[in-house]
């Protein structure tokens, strides 16, 4: 079983960025995304990267996030730039799109001033 570790996440800014990291345990070839779950609201996917590569975003997040991987690494990166307030929420990674591994811990990202 392949376990997922995320990091990253803090307190800034509207405006600001930061860079998520998703670390898995073992070799992990497939398809990834991220996603987010806000208080009250249900989890979302918002990026979703191949194992080749390609990707796609949510409408919310397009143009400000940027989904990545290091396959050597075994581990999924989340660039998130222009943060806004609406943005904050607990950030987890998982297979895409549909999550067939189990959850991680997740990382808070909280966008406020």
């Amino acid at each position: 079983q392949v376990h997922l570790v995320e990091s990253g996440g803090g307190l800034v800014q509207p405006g600001g960025s930061l860079r998520l990291s998703c670390a898995a345990s073992g070799s992990n070839l497939y398809s990834m995304g991220w996603y987010r779950q806000a208080p009250g609201k249900q989890r979302e996917l918002v990026a979703r990267i191949t194992s080749g590569g390609s990707t796609n975003y949510a409408e919310s997040v397009k143009g400000r996030f940027t989904i990545s991987r290091d396959n050597a690494k075994n581990t999924v990166y989340l660039q998130m730039n222009s943060l806004k307030p609406e943005d904050t929420a607990v950030y987890y990674c998982n297979t895409a799109p549909n999550y067939n591994l189990s959850w991680g811990q997740g990382t808070q990202v909280t966008v406020s001033s």
